[in-house]
């Protein structure tokens, strides 16, 4: 929430996130147009993936294996960049 001159506070618009970890109450998935595809085969388990997302919405189901909660992830690749084992790679959502 925002102050106003008179010291009442507004809400601020919808699809803003103004504190850490609020965006998991906004479906952002729509807003991009790649997704994470995990190869378990060439993971680690290191789990720099899930710590790494900004939007937290990656999981680790069991041993090397995670997924990405889509209605969240706008395909940032930041995971991809970020993994060391190079087990991500991005691929176009499919509608």
């Amino acid at each position: 929430m925002t102050a106003t001159k008179k010291g009442k506070r507004r809400k601020p618009p919808l699809g803003i996130v103004t504190r850490p970890g609020s965006s998991l109450r906004n479906k952002t998935g729509p807003w991009g147009i790649l997704s994470p595809v995990f190869d378990r085969e060439k993971c680690t388990g290191c789990n720099t993936c899930e710590v790494i997302c900004p939007e937290g919405c990656i999981r680790h189901l069991e041993k090397k294996q995670y997924e990405a909660d889509m209605e969240f992830c706008k395909g940032c690749a930041v995971c991809a960049e970020a993994c060391p084992a190079d087990a991500i790679t991005m691929e176009e959502k499919r509608l």
